[in-house]
């Protein structure tokens, strides 16, 4: 057997059994679970300078350590000199190993490392068992190198969970580690 993330060994011992007995699953395929994470980026600023998507790129691809696609408007909007197929952001989706792994360094080295941190808000669920997390800075990673980043931006992640309500998720990404605030 190869190597198997920390948090994954963690879920499926001790977190699978805690949420059976808090929320008295009858069976464990009950059970909520992390399916996927999503890292967005919107570069806004791409319409004038093409440059800065392959820079997005890169700094996504190094945070999550999956290679980062660029995502292209849908429309035109005239207002703002953008034009249909033009890249205007940057996303990655993990799964398996490598989202447990992502998980594991935002909890134990990204969000400590931001100022004045106090915990991040519960209110990011939407109804389906979904959370949503904004964080203002790129440079709270280790990954990223301060010296070469060129502008300041921020970033959405989103867990999704296969949870039916936000209480159940909420369980499930507290017990993975995310660190709410208390009310």
């Amino acid at each position: 057997m190869g190597y198997v993330p920390r948090l994954k060994e963690e879920y499926t011992g001790r977190i699978k059994a805690a949420l059976t007995e808090e929320f008295g699953y009858k069976n464990i395929m009950q059970v909520p679970k992390l399916q996927k994470i999503v890292i967005s980026k919107g570069v806004g600023a791409a319409v004038a300078d093409k440059k800065l998507i392959d820079y997005a790129v890169e700094e996504i691809t190094n945070i999550a350590g999956q290679k980062a696609v660029a995502t292209i408007s849908k429309k035109d909007v005239a207002s703002f000199k953008l034009r249909k197929g033009m890249p205007i952001g940057v996303k990655v989706t993990l799964r398996g190993d490598r989202m447990y792994e992502f998980l594991d360094r935002l909890v134990t080295a990204s969000l400590p490392r931001v100022r004045d941190f106090r915990g991040i808000k519960a209110t990011g669920f939407d109804g389906r068992g979904n959370y949503n997390l904004g964080i203002t800075e790129q440079i709270i990673f280790p990954e990223i190198n301060i010296d070469k980043v060129n502008n300041i931006g921020g970033m959405d992640i989103t867990f999704v969970t296969s949870a039916k309500t936000d209480k159940e998720a909420k369980s499930l990404l507290t017990e993975l580690g995310l660190p709410f605030k208390k009310n």
